[in-house]
């Protein structure tokens, strides 16, 4: 098998250098200068505080990160996946991070893998080139945050559905796990994977029987879909019902979930073209609009042949489930983010792709795709060499980078002394800090602040553009806590010395 994996190699050497070449650079591109500018804030703090008490004490733990709506929590498997790279990086969220972000760079391979076998290897080329360079996909894949395994999970959870069109029943249960994971990493739009699925058996009850599962096989999905679900039963019961309780209000007493959504459509029809789209270009707006209509004439005029083509009807499922569904969400007043949709950025990616790869037979096919790449690259390219490269010395950036920066000064400055600290962050809750100090400071410099009131203390606060009257508030109050003695700015981060009143 290896020496037929090596001759086939060799067939295409040069068409499989240049899609190695995509798949590597866009790995540099997600991980270059990552211990510098990895975003580490609420969320990361949050997650990396639960995962130190696990390690370190044995804190076991039976759900995960909050949904976004009150009460209700993930499973713990984003917890589960990442803590082995906590552990490993003793501490040091780089190690997930990177992790997370290979994810994503196999996700991408996988795209091009799908929109090959849907509409060739034009359209495989081009959806990896728009998953790898992206800049808004280079951003979601250095996030260290649950939705971003949404990417991996999307695509397996295709071709899935995928093998199911060839006739293999036993993906039946890999979707059914792959919609479960769904629920634990992204659980907003991708909800409507059920949707999608719904719609697809439906579809194969009256074009092809034969690849609906069998019973045995539907006793084994439900199985395996109810297991990753299971932790938060067990928490469910263990604490009175408490999620069963959330979940029911927000369903049904705050009525997330309406049939009367036209002012709704008004709404979210521009979202989603700003979602979706924003994923091509991110500042070329005029160049975003020409390609949205080249794209929407291309379907059109191929409609006949993306329905009898079955798995670009299934794509088109896949992509049209949340943003029917959507229109009837209502609910968490009303507020719905881009990230809620990471879990179909790479099937749009894929979609659009393949219907410009329909027309890639032709001359003017083929111009068409050569002259989106020229713009998107274009586009795209230079911001992200901007980001990987620069600094965090900028008077907003708050990044581990200068977060890091900042503790070192108090170490150093402290000279081997006790001190307190007290932060103030733009979320209020200072979790990234809890965090650090624990670790950078615990781990690496030998000693973390003390909780019993002594004089010297160290303040550190994180500017706060769009609140700057909640920062001031908060420096007011330190004004009767302790005098300053000494100040430094790392980038968006400011560090004082203080002697306490």
């Amino acid at each position: 098998m290896l020496e037929k994996l090596v001759k086939k190699f060799r067939r295409n050497l040069l068409f499989n250098s240049f899609l190695g070449a995509i798949v590597v650079l866009a790995l540099f591109v997600r991980i270059y200068r990552i211990d510098q500018l990895l975003g580490f804030y609420y969320d990361q703090g949050r997650d990396a505080v639960v995962i130190w008490e696990f390690w370190k004490h044995g804190k076991f733990f039976l759900i995960g990160p909050t949904t976004g709506i009150e009460g209700v929590f993930r499973g713990p498997w984003y917890y589960w996946l990442i803590t082995p790279f906590y552990i490993l990086g003793k501490g040091n969220p780089v190690w997930p991070s990177v992790f997370l972000s290979i994810t994503t760079v196999i996700a991408i391979f996988l795209s091009y893998k799908i929109a090959e076998q849907v509409a060739g290897k034009w359209a495989g080329i081009l959806a990896a080139i728009i998953g790898g360079f992206s800049l808004n996909l280079v951003y979601a894949s250095r996030w260290l945050s649950n939705p971003t395994p949404m990417l991996l999970i999307s695509m397996i959870f295709v071709y899935s559905l995928f093998w199911i069109l060839d006739g293999k029943k036993w993906a039946w249960i890999l979707t059914a796990f792959m919609a479960g994971m769904a629920m634990q990493f992204g659980s907003a739009a991708e909800v409507f994977y059920f949707l999608a699925i719904a719609v697809f058996a439906v579809y194969l009850f009256f074009a092809d029987r034969k690849k609906l599962p069998d019973l045995k096989t539907i006793v084994i999905s439900i199985v395996v879909l109810a297991a990753t679900f299971a932790p938060q039963v067990i928490f469910d019961f263990r604490h009175q019902g408490i999620l069963r309780g959330n979940v029911s209000k927000f369903l049904l007493q705050e009525g997330s979930f309406k049939l009367s959504f036209w002012e709704i459509a008004k709404i979210r029809f521009p979202f989603y073209y700003d979602v979706l789209f924003s994923k091509l270009f991110h500042s070329l707006l005029k160049v975003r609009e020409v390609f949205a209509v080249i794209f929407a004439a291309l379907f059109l005029y191929k409609i006949k042949s993306i329905l009898n083509n079955k798995k670009l009807l299934l794509l088109l499922i896949v992509l049209l489930s949340p943003i029917v569904g959507m229109l009837f969400f209502q609910g968490n007043y009303g507020n719905v983010y881009d990230y809620y949709f990471t879990g179909y950025y790479l099937i749009f990616v894929i979609f659009f792709a393949s219907v410009l790869g329909l027309f890639s037979k032709s001359i003017w096919g083929k111009l068409i795709i050569i002259v989106f790449v020229f713009f998107f690259l274009k586009d795209n390219l230079p911001v992200v060499r901007n980001y990987i490269v620069s600094g965090v010395d900028r008077p907003t950036t708050i990044a581990l980078g200068n977060e890091k920066q900042a503790i070192d000064w108090i170490y150093k400055d402290s000279s081997g002394k006790d001190f307190n600290i007290d932060v103030y962050v733009p979320p209020v809750i200072p979790y990234a800090y809890d965090y650090l100090f624990k670790w950078y400071g615990g781990s690496i410099h030998g000693r973390e602040p003390i909780n019993k009131l002594i004089p010297l203390l160290y303040t550190i606060y994180e500017v706060d553009p769009p609140h700057p009257e909640r920062l001031e508030a908060w420096l007011t109050r330190q004004k009767t806590i302790g005098k300053v003695l000494e100040e430094q700015r790392f980038g968006g981060v400011v560090v004082q010395r203080r002697e306490r009143l």
